[in-house]
């Protein structure tokens, strides 16, 4: 059994504990090697030319440009998608390119899709007869590209192959750095029903009018990203891992039928032959205010629209700059009100479409969120560049485009809704909004590593819902509410760092456990101020470029000096959990007399030659040497040693100043989880105030299975909390409290 005693020496300056009966650190048979501390080099890119070991882009970083002018239909009857476009792209790498790679996303739509046969398909024992009829007795839909040429500026045809949602172009010859090529392609599809055929875009169907909401996206071939770490980024679409693609500008032309609403990426050129002169009124109103929404098509005109089924049509025409993806939404059910945001002298445009269905939720609600979203990301990251962020209604949605996004939350047909439903609304608008940072401008990889977008958004998400309410029911960020996740068999969990197809609990992994450690690290490791500033580098360092997990860990230690190799170790490539505990808890009193194992260390001392001089010994309560009617709280002077090297060396003044500790407790903590952490530690004494302990995770870096902490109070303690506000994740708490608290059952 170890003991601890305060030595001290007649002329050293200041007092430490000491374990006694060893002349150094013997092995610990528990002891594990402290290789959760050591630097990532063994999992992180070497650094080079192009990413640089600060996390920062390089001399010779470099990105691709597409740029596209794209004519696309909506057949409203038929539910088909017509389009032509050119794509203008340059290379910009120093290598010279044989071929090109576009994305085909549609043709995971298509009947002789690989998506569907992916995973494995039981039996179920009942199913509805709807759903056994589309499952076993009718045709998939059919909603893949029908590509009808690939030519280049002279119209001759460019050889192409299809391997399932990537095409491949041959070049006539090489691309060279700094050279640009055109690809003139002309295409269609059919739309696909998305609450019955799945899909992040399509139409949802109202059976009382017959009408539909088009939510369009994906819906032309488009650029896969060339870059110094993949080269081509041509891995399939499956489902899971979204979109990664280049930036440039975009010239687009939608036509549609002349009764739809519609609104799209970028801005847009032709509004006084789209809007009728009344809805131009209140669009220029609109642009004017910041308090709250202006209805710019109002409830009744959109009900009079669909009624109308109009064969004549509208062309709106869009531009957008320096964006990734285009996107658009129609229909003639569509309200439409927007607000403008003022973010540093600059005027953004808040936009909300949406259905009747929508209300009263929406019309109180969408458009207030967007303009907040906006201005708590701003805040947290770089002021938002694009003219406008919109988002549109619609049933069981949530996704996301430049500029634009689709979002779910309906009222019940009376009009009324639950709190739920109100919140998720608001939480999906957020994060949908909040994508325009994350991918949209600071561009990673979503087919390979999801939890760039998704867990650093859901992050930011929780911040910005946070400002909005502060009682916000908030599901992702707070660290307790992935503790069901980390605490289960870890047979079932995947790292956060793995492939986005290769995850089994999607939400958790790619949402919720980033967001939560991202939160623990500004709250508990980092620290605001630290994390902020970092969190802002990193941001604006890679705004409008294309970053890397290495980039985004190296930027956050170098803008910060702290170093998260551990965390991100532990956090990010490992399923380990988080379980520290208050394992033993001692008692000492200050004593005069030593105990006769304190004369068996002093006889040790002596054979060596050790110095040894006035000293202050401690008496462990309960031990053999402990004696209650002489072991009491600690008075300075009731040691004349003690009392008399203090008068010596400390004026009336600074002895005035010094501490007056009366107990002394020993605490020992075990980690029986793997993951480190910082050891927070809560003191309740007996007249109920409490005292916080925080101390670094390093403080495991000796020994991962247990440390113990001396901790000399004024008041007697009678308890002690590990992680007393759950900021760490911590999945037993049972473990945490001293002296032990019986749980009651649910029975009790």
């Amino acid at each position: 059994m170890r003991k601890s005693l305060l030595t001290f020496f007649g002329l050293a300056s200041c007092i430490t504990f000491m374990a006694w009966g060893q002349d150094k650190p013997q092995p610990d048979p528990n002891y594990r090697n402290p290789d959760k501390f050591k630097q990532m080099y063994d999992l992180l890119a070497t650094p080079n030319m192009y990413r640089t070991a600060s996390g920062a882009p390089g001399p010779e970083y470099y990105q691709q440009q597409a740029d596209y002018k794209i004519k696309v239909e909506l057949d409203d009857r038929t539910q088909k998608v017509y389009g032509t476009e050119i794509i203008t792209y340059t290379n910009n790498a120093r290598e010279a390119l044989d071929y090109l790679w576009l994305q085909l996303d549609q043709n995971q739509q298509s009947r002789t899709s690989l998506s569907p046969l992916q995973n494995g398909d039981r039996t179920e024992p009942a199913m509805g007869v709807k759903q056994f009829s589309r499952k076993y007795l009718e045709e998939r839909f059919d909603g893949g590209f029908r590509i009808e040429y690939v030519n280049d500026a002279k119209g001759n045809p460019m050889p192409y192959t299809i391997n399932q949602t990537m095409m491949r172009v041959e070049l006539p010859k090489p691309l060279a750095k700094g050279e640009k090529v055109e690809l003139h392609l002309k295409w269609w599809y059919n739309v696909n029903n998305y609450l019955l055929d799945g899909g992040r875009s399509g139409y949802e169907h109202f059976d009382a009018d017959g009408n539909n909401v088009y939510i369009i996206a994906q819906f032309y071939p488009r650029m896969a990203v060339y870059n110094d770490v993949e080269g081509w980024q041509n891995q399939q679409f499956w489902g899971s891992g979204e979109f990664t693609l280049p930036f440039g500008n975009f010239d687009v032309e939608i036509t549609v039928p002349a009764d739809h609403i519609l609104e799209a990426t970028g801005d847009l050129l032709n509004r006084k032959e789209v809007f009728t002169k009344a809805q131009l009124e209140r669009y220029a109103l609109a642009e004017k205010t910041f308090d709250k929404p202006v209805i710019v098509v109002t409830q009744d005109e959109a009900i009079a629209a669909e009624k109308g089924f109009s064969d004549a049509k509208k062309t709106w025409k869009f531009k957008a700059l320096n964006v990734r993806d285009f996107a658009f939404s129609t229909s003639r059910k569509f309200i439409y009100d927007a607000m403008a945001v003022q973010l540093a002298g600059k005027t953004a445009m808040a936009i909300s479409l949406y259905p009747k269905e929508g209300n009263p939720l929406w019309g109180e609600y969408s458009t207030r969120v967007v303009a907040h979203t906006l201005k708590s990301y701003s805040a947290h990251t770089f002021d938002y560049p694009y003219p406008k962020a919109i988002s549109v209604h619609a049933q069981d949605q949530g996704m996301e485009y430049p500029m634009i996004c689709w979002n779910w939350g309906r009222p019940d047909p009376d009009g009324k809704y639950t709190d739920r439903v109100k919140n998720g609304m608001i939480s999906v608008i957020v994060h949908e909004v909040g994508h325009n940072y994350f991918p949209m401008i600071v561009n990673s990889d979503e087919r390979q590593w999801t939890w760039m977008d998704e867990g650093l958004n859901s992050f930011m998400e929780y911040m910005a819902l946070m400002e909005w309410d502060p009682k916000f029911p908030a599901t992702r960020g707070p660290a307790k509410n992935i503790v069901p996740y980390m605490s289960g068999d870890q047979k079932n969990l995947e790292p956060i760092m793995s492939n986005s197809e290769s995850i089994r609990q999607f939400g958790n992994n790619a949402y919720g456990k980033p967001a939560c450690g991202l939160n623990i690290l500004r709250e508990t490791i980092m620290g605001r101020e630290l994390f902020d500033y970092a969190f802002k580098v990193y941001a604006n360092r890679w705004k409008f470029k294309h970053p890397t997990p290495e980039d985004f860990f190296r930027t956050m230690e170098d803008a910060s000096a702290v170093d998260l190799d551990w965390f991100w170790r532990g956090w990010f490539f490992t399923t380990d959990y988080n379980d520290i505990g208050v394992k033993e808890v001692k008692k000492y009193f200050v004593s005069n007399e030593p105990s006769k194992e304190v004369e068996e260390f002093l006889k040790n001392r002596r054979r060596r030659n050790a110095p040894i001089g006035p000293m202050v010994y401690m008496i462990e309560e309960g031990s053999v040497d402990y004696k209650p009617e002489l072991n009491k709280p600690f008075v300075i002077k009731e040691f004349q040693a003690l009392d008399t090297y203090l008068n010596e060396r400390f004026t009336a003044e600074e002895r005035a100043a010094l501490k007056s500790p009366k107990y002394f407790y020993q605490v020992t903590f075990d980690k029986p989880g793997g993951l480190v952490m910082p050891l927070l530690v809560e003191l309740t004494f007996e007249d109920g105030t409490t005292e916080m302990h925080r101390f670094p995770a390093q403080i495991w870096r000796m020994n991962d299975k247990e440390v113990s902490r001396t901790f000399a109070t004024h008041k007697a303690i009678t308890k002690i909390t590990v992680d007393p506000k759950e900021e760490t994740a911590d999945i037993d708490t049972q473990n945490n409290v001293w002296p032990k608290q019986v749980e009651k059952s649910k029975f009790d």
